[in-house]
């Protein structure tokens, strides 16, 4: 089951992370309140089952605390080391390549192109990887192939114009269902998925994620929340106001793997 997970990586953020690369209006969050939201985050990880290993903050690259960008994790054993396509954030891979030899018994690596962890979504079917500013078709390429040698098919797809990461745009909460925005359901990217569509006024919120029975979902987002209680969900509403002032999302700020076998 792609939602089980024991552990958890993360870095904490560095007072450098309110130059962090950002397209929204409006005034950058404080050190302060980034760190407390991070803090928070890493609780509710924990309140989820998992155990949290926290890097030291990267002063020399603000966009660090958002450690799925330059690395996928999976069970079994298997890391690949990404290429993230900002060029201030590229220097990152080589930092958070040892961490994961320490954890990780087989490293991978994608050589061309590039790919940022933020347009990969797994599913049980495989993994979805999306084209966007960040990611390009040869990197995306390279990634597919890496990931067939290691048993998981891969679908290559378009994320909508001005979609920063496939996964700003959607979250897989179900086996079948997708939490999503109206432009990503209006695309044929989930066909034979069930949708659940995130308000207009509220696409941020798509950017969910499900660990073990508990879906994390910003508290800035209470429609959202509803829709999600109203088909059942376990819904936990976590901190992201400041956090969410540098394009970030709730996956992105760890990554995650099982130890166990199901």
């Amino acid at each position: 089951m792609v939602f089980h997970f024991t552990n958890a990586l993360v870095r904490a953020p560095g007072r450098s992370v309110v130059n962090g690369l950002s397209t929204q209006s409006g005034p950058r969050p404080t050190f302060e309140a980034v760190a407390a939201e991070h803090a928070q985050y890493i609780k509710d990880l924990q309140v989820a089952g998992l155990t949290v290993d926290v890097l030291p903050p990267l002063e020399d690259y603000p966009d660090s605390i958002f450690v799925e960008d330059p690395a996928l994790v999976f069970a079994g054993g298997v890391a690949i080391l990404l290429r993230p396509g900002a060029p201030s954030r590229q220097g990152e891979v080589k930092e958070i390549a040892g961490a994961l030899r320490q954890r990780f018994g087989r490293i991978m690596a994608i050589e061309e192109g590039f790919a940022d962890g933020g347009d990969m979504l797994l599913t049980p079917a495989g993994m979805f990887i999306g084209l966007s500013s960040r990611t390009d078709q040869k990197g995306a390429a390279e990634l597919a192939n890496l990931l067939q040698q290691i048993g998981i098919p891969s679908r290559i797809v378009n994320t909508p114009p001005g979609t920063l990461h496939l996964k700003s745009d959607c979250s897989l909460i179900a086996d079948d269902h997708v939490l999503c925005t109206s432009s990503l359901a209006a695309s044929n990217i989930f066909d034979g998925y069930r949708k659940l569509v995130v308000p207009e006024t509220e696409r941020a919120a798509a950017n969910a994620l499900r660990l073990n029975d508990t879906i994390l979902v910003g508290d800035r987002f209470p429609q959202t929340i509803q829709l999600l209680q109203q088909q059942g969900y376990k819904v936990s509403a976590v901190p992201t106001q400041a956090i969410g002032r540098l394009d970030a999302g709730l996956s992105c700020m760890s990554l995650r793997w099982s130890t166990l076998s199901r």
